[in-house]
């Protein structure tokens, strides 16, 4: 019997070209440590494996969390068929931050040490122990797939016993560090930039972690379509794109609300990299939000995933703004990463969509079936987005 090879597409060439850079990135910051594979300094100790795969991780990441409170908590169940896929996503999604945080921690070998070496006034120890026991709990909840697809009915039962409770845990952790990822960023009034530091930042890495969470879930619904020949399950993506919208909307007006407290409206008159950065994450949100507000948008699959990108860019600018641009200026430092840094960034991404791909691929990950779904499809969205 003949092997049959992978056939080879540009995307695949890519993939490895960026895994390969990866490997060897990872292996300069194991032989040479963060100041041979990084631009960090004492200055300037946090860069792009804190601001994107930490911050931006694990606000991408908050769609399990989401999902399941509408489902389970608030029981909406038309949301049902697309939950599974986000649980999926949060899952690998934590699992990469912790991958990304071994290469940015001097001693990734303590990783643990949190857990016994307990310090409640420190706003990282927290972060961590929500990270550590969050993780578990969507190990949990993804661990059902495992069980159904090799047919092991007692744990899968005993899973189903313990399912409430645990999912009511995975939203209060993934709560409490959401927003504490923001309270890292208040001991440093003097440094972050005043367009980005704000005692409401906890609230507001809070609100947009739901929505980025809502943005990923539509993001991942429609790639999976694509990949997996599915029905795109529109009415229930257009009917979370109008919530998201008004969230967006929220998260938005806080900020500004804000900023008109604080006075500092003044400082977008400043020709300053600070104030081009700021101007392009706030467009890459305002625009997205305000279309999706039409149903014809919402009910376009390309105007609708357009939508949702710009959004998730707009996302992670805000996040690398806050730990980057917004951190330059008070620091004293200019930092621009390392090509390894990014390469270790990117191989991490990329790792991320190929186990998703294969997890899906062999596991019941899809619990319906599209023609399940087909009546559905042919419902005006007015019948079936009412939310609560």
């Amino acid at each position: 019997m003949k092997l049959k090879l992978p056939k080879i597409t540009v995307w695949r060439a890519i993939f490895a070209v960026v895994l390969l850079s990866g490997l060897y990135a990872t292996y300069l910051r194991i032989m040479y440590g963060l100041g041979g594979a990084t631009n960090l300094s004492d200055k300037f100790p946090w860069g792009l494996w804190i601001g994107f795969d930490v911050l931006c991780g694990v606000g991408l990441a908050a769609g399990g969390f989401t999902l399941v409170a509408i489902v389970h908590i608030f029981n909406i169940e038309r949301y049902k068929p697309i939950l599974r896929p986000a649980i999926l996503t949060a899952f690998l999604g934590y699992s990469l931050v912790v991958v990304a945080l071994l290469y940015d921690l001097g001693r990734p070998d303590r990783i643990w040490h949190p857990l016994i070496m307990w310090n409640p006034h420190s706003v990282m120890f927290e972060v961590a122990w929500c990270v550590t026991l969050y993780s578990t709990v969507l190990f949990l909840e993804f661990i059902p797939v495992v069980f159904e697809k090799f047919g092991w009915h007692k744990p899968l039962e005993w899973i189903h016993n313990i399912s409430v409770p645990l999912m009511i845990a995975g939203v209060l952790l993934s709560t409490l560090h959401q927003s504490s990822l923001g309270s890292l960023y208040l001991i440093v009034p003097e440094k972050l930039y005043p367009l980005w530091y704000s005692p409401l930042l906890p609230l507001l890495f809070y609100i947009s972690a739901i929505a980025v969470g809502l943005s990923m879930t539509i993001f991942e619904s429609w790639h999976s379509s694509r990949a997996f020949g599915r029905a795109l399950e529109l009415p229930l993506l257009a009917s979370m794109a109008r919530v998201l919208a008004v969230l967006m909307s929220a998260y938005l007006w806080l900020r500004f609300l804000d900023m008109a407290r604080r006075d500092v409206f003044g400082l977008l008159l400043r020709n300053r990299t600070e104030t081009w950065l700021f101007a392009l994450e706030i467009g890459l949100m305002v625009v997205p939000t305000l279309l999706l507000y039409q149903r014809k948008v919402r009910m376009s699959p390309g105007a609708l995933y357009a939508c949702v990108v710009m959004i998730l860019f707009g996302f992670i600018a805000n996040r690398l703004n806050v730990a980057v641009t917004g951190m330059e200026a008070g620091s004293g430092a200019h930092y621009i990463p390392k090509w390894t840094e990014v390469a270790v960034t990117l191989s991490i991404v990329g790792a991320g969509f190929a186990i998703f791909r294969v997890i899906a691929e062999y596991f019941p990950i899809f619990e319906a079936h599209p023609h399940e779904h087909a009546p559905e499809m042919e419902k005006t969205e007015a019948d079936s987005v009412a939310v609560g």
